[in-house]
């Protein structure tokens, strides 16, 4: 079977799975993020992670290292976590809070935005301005970090337009974290968001999600053209004429989408019996039976905001079969643990449907790596979202490799 990525992709069937060197292959593992990761932007935190000057978080996605910090001018930046003397990782914790960015290895130090103020005898001529940290394009949206490795970064702005209307009501700069876990599952990216795209697996899979989520494509079904049932556009109907964005809408390219879906019948929030989690709403919604605004931003993260909290996840490729998921709890900043919401009961239902899914997307890399594997048909009812996200891939990767492609040609 060949591994040449174009090749792959010029044989591709249309409404079936990739086929097997998709998921394994380290070469195409390295054109993925060499072609997606390091070219598009990517969520990293949300702001309430850095509360104060000189909070940090510090994050990896294939070979580039990065700190994201609070400055003192309340800015938000990132640089790339690499000293500008010889090398060395400057914070290696994930998270913390330093007056200054202080190399460990030789102690050059810096300020919270960038620049390097001290190299101990480094000699009359040596220039600091020249030696700063380097930059990486970073912009905070409605309490959502996200940063950019390439050298020129898409657009930026016409995602934040089209979604700060839809976030504004649930006051993410006004959260804090809950909880957070990670987890790494033992299977490749893409097979991490096929599994996130539908919901086909949920009745069989998910006890805990489909108390309150439908799994049903007649109440949640939206085609890969847009096209949905009566009962759904009914219901973005009815909060978009009470004041809340919630229309579906997917942009041009089908790198990000944003849509308020309904939960079941009586549902409030993910919990057991469906009833509210927090006592202290993080979001003003005119209702709690508003259902869950979701938002993707290919290729880093999906996010469910509800009327009581919302959580945040966060993808990031390890290896050609090995994927970490992030996943943060955010409830109001005055919201008291053991008073207006019990841990438990907060977390219990993404907690299990985490582990659920990790277990999914393991049986499926378990199941592509056998040499019986060959890509089967997706189903159009229940599947239009892995075919959504399927056809982004490869028409991604489709023209940013042509270029390449190009060039070896000549």
């Amino acid at each position: 079977m060949p591994t040449d990525i174009q090749t792959l992709l010029s044989r591709r069937i249309p409404g079936h799975a990739l086929e097997q060197p998709f998921y394994g292959d380290e070469a195409i593992f390295r054109q993925d993020l060499e072609a997606i990761w390091y070219r598009d932007w990517l969520f990293t935190a949300p702001s309430c992670e850095l509360p104060k000057t000189g909070a940090y978080v510090t994050y990896q996605v294939g070979d580039y290292r990065v700190v994201i910090v609070r400055g003192a001018d309340g800015v938000i930046r990132a640089f790339h976590n690499t000293c500008r003397h010889r090398g060395s990782v400057i914070c290696k914790a994930a998270k913390g809070v330093a007056p200054k960015l202080v190399c460990p290895y030789h102690q050059w130090t810096y300020e919270l935005d960038g620049r390097l103020l001290w190299a101990r005898d480094m000699g009359p001529d040596f220039d600091a301005s020249a030696h700063g940290l380097k930059p990486v394009h970073c912009r905070e949206m409605s309490g959502l970090i996200y940063i950019c490795l390439a050298d020129v970064p898409p657009d930026f702005d016409e995602f934040a337009a089209l979604a700060q209307p839809y976030l504004a009501p649930h006051n993410l700069a006004e959260a804090k974290i809950a909880h957070e876990s990670t987890i790494v599952e033992e299977g490749n990216w893409k097979l991490v968001w096929e599994n996130n795209r539908e919901c086909y697996h949920c009745g069989g899979n998910h006890p805990g999600l489909c108390r309150t989520y439908p799994d049903d494509p007649s109440v949640t079904g939206i085609g890969e053209g847009g096209e949905m049932p009566p009962a759904l556009a009914a219901h973005f109907d009815h909060w978009e004429g009470a004041g809340l964005r919630s229309r579906f809408h997917l942009s041009e390219d089908g790198a990000y989408r944003l849509a308020r879906m309904p939960l079941k019948p009586g549902a409030k929030s993910y919990t057991m019996d469906g009833e509210i989690a927090v006592q202290r709403r993080l979001a003003g919604l005119p209702s709690d039976e508003a259902g869950v605004l979701m938002q993707f931003l290919y290729p880093s993260t999906w996010n469910h905001h509800l009327a009581d909290h919302s959580i945040v996840f966060r993808v990031t490729p390890i290896g050609p079969r090995q994927t970490e998921v992030s996943t943060k709890w955010l409830v109001h900043e005055d919201a008291v643990e053991g008073r207006d919401y019990d841990l438990k009961r907060l977390t219990e239902v993404w907690i299990g449907t985490n582990d659920e899914d990790r277990r999914v997307v393991e049986d499926n890399q378990q199941g592509i790596d056998s040499p019986a594997y060959e890509p089967g048909p997706y189903s159009a009812v229940q599947e239009s979202g892995v075919i959504q996200f399927t056809d982004w891939y490869c028409r991604t990767m489709t023209e940013r490799l042509a270029p390449q492609a190009a060039l070896a040609a000549e």
